[in-house]
């Protein structure tokens, strides 16, 4: 059985690892190239669709205190072949993540170390960075959070130091409201951009298993690190649209604006900012991609190698070998570039499948009796199918292809895993 040693707080913070990751850096100009001052419209409007959302995993999650989360709840409500197809797709993304994270990690290490721009030290560095995570990790999940704990607080001093720096240095004309709105089209693809920003949260509920205290803890830790994160990317899009011109423009545009009123140590704090962020997420995806192989291991979906317990630690062995190792392996050689593709619609059938199980399990009775029970949970679940189903109408056909692909790789993975189960016995 695995250790819970995951307090509120811990949670709290380990849910903030898995929001705020490398995208904050570069959002602030894409979404203000696309809707100007109306970009700080476009975040409230964003926060109010993602609380809907997590209103109902608060609920949803608050009934099972097992390993597991989407994957857990699916399996709940709709069966075991709609649970695999959320497992198989959590797993991806997060080995998807974690490559595409690491390579960013590297870049902004070249910041201060050029000799990472080459190809051998970039590589030795990936490597090392994934063998000091996974170690980590192996110790056990008490060791993991104190280290997610610590690159959370770290990756919010330098940003919450922009934030307050940079108020005092806003220019009002930069902040005038246009006489012209944006484009319908322009403002709803603000809002999508800002939509996936505000993920990752569905995928730390995977390690309840290891939560104090689950069914108070959860609902708590979802909602402070929603509305957290909420503020807070609305004071770093402020400061950005009040200290730099050039915003619509700028590839780095937190960078930038610290340069422009905290001089070039302020821009070298940004960066490291951005390496311990970065770092903070990838130790956050390790936790939760570890436990993911062991959760569907237990229901038999995956080979029960993987149930495998430290006898001391307590952590998945090889379940956290299997997930590192399949991770370094499309960190060094690319292959996450396809995978990526798969994560945007992947989360939003996640939101969707979560939404729609509440009123099955609400039926079912499943669960612990003393859940989280939101008020209106009929229209709440409603409201929530509804925005999911829009959030995937502004998805392109290719995409739904890629995810298409990714599960037939899967379901075809899992039968023959069945058909090898059969014959042996």
């Amino acid at each position: 059985m695995l250790k819970r040693e995951i307090s509120r707080w811990d949670l709290v913070l380990l849910l903030i690892n898995s929001l705020i990751g490398a995208g904050i850096f570069g959002l602030p100009s894409k979404i203000f190239a696309q809707s100007g001052i109306y970009s700080l419209a476009a975040l409230l409007v964003c926060a109010l669709i993602v609380l809907l959302i997590v209103l109902m995993f608060a609920e949803v999650a608050s009934r099972f205190d097992q390993t597991g989360g989407p994957y857990r709840y699916v399996l709940a409500a709709f069966g075991r072949l709609p649970a695999f197809v959320v497992g198989w797709l959590i797993l991806i993304t997060r080995v998807s993540t974690y490559a595409a994270l690491i390579h960013l990690l590297v870049t902004y290490l070249a910041y201060f170390m050029p000799l990472f721009e080459q190809q051998t030290y970039r590589c030795g560095a990936i490597i090392g960075i994934t063998g000091l995570l996974s170690w980590v990790n192996h110790r056990g999940v008490r060791s993991a959070t104190l280290l997610s704990n610590g690159l959370a607080i770290s990756k919010i001093l330098p940003l919450l130091l922009f934030c307050g720096m940079g108020l005092f240095f806003l220019d009002a004309d930069l902040l005038t409201v246009p006489p012209a709105r944006p484009a319908l089209s322009d403002f709803s693809a603000s809002v999508l951009v800002l939509i996936f920003a505000f993920t990752g949260f569905e995928a730390v509920l995977v390690n309840t298993g290891e939560v104090q205290q689950p069914r108070r803890s959860i609902p708590f830790a979802l909602l402070v690190a929603i509305l957290f994160v909420a503020v807070f990317y609305g004071l770093i899009q402020l400061v950005s649209i009040g200290t730099l011109p050039e915003l619509a423009t700028s590839e780095k545009p937190i960078t930038e604006a610290a340069q422009r009123f905290m001089g070039p140590w302020g821009a070298a704090l940004i960066t490291l900012g951005a390496i311990v962020s970065i770092g903070g997420t990838l130790n956050a995806v390790m936790l939760i991609g570890s436990r993911l192989p062991y959760a569907l291991s237990l229901e038999g979906q995956f080979p029960q190698l993987f149930t495998h317990l430290h006898p001391k630690n307590r952590t998945p062995t090889y379940s956290l070998l299997v997930f590192s190792g399949v991770s370094l392996l499309a960190s060094l050689t690319g292959s996450f570039i396809y995978a990526v593709s798969i994560s945007v619609i992947s989360k939003v059938l996640i939101f969707l499948l979560v939404c729609g199980a509440m009123l099955p399990l609400r039926k079912k009775g499943v669960g612990n009796r003393t859940y989280f029970r939101l008020p209106w949970g009929g229209a709440f679940a409603i409201s929530g199918v509804v925005a999911s189903i829009a959030l995937l109408a502004s998805a392109r056909a290719e995409e739904f292809v890629d995810v298409l692909m990714a599960v037939g790789l899967g379901l075809g993975l899992y039968g023959l895993y069945l058909l090898r189960s059969r014959l042996r016995h």
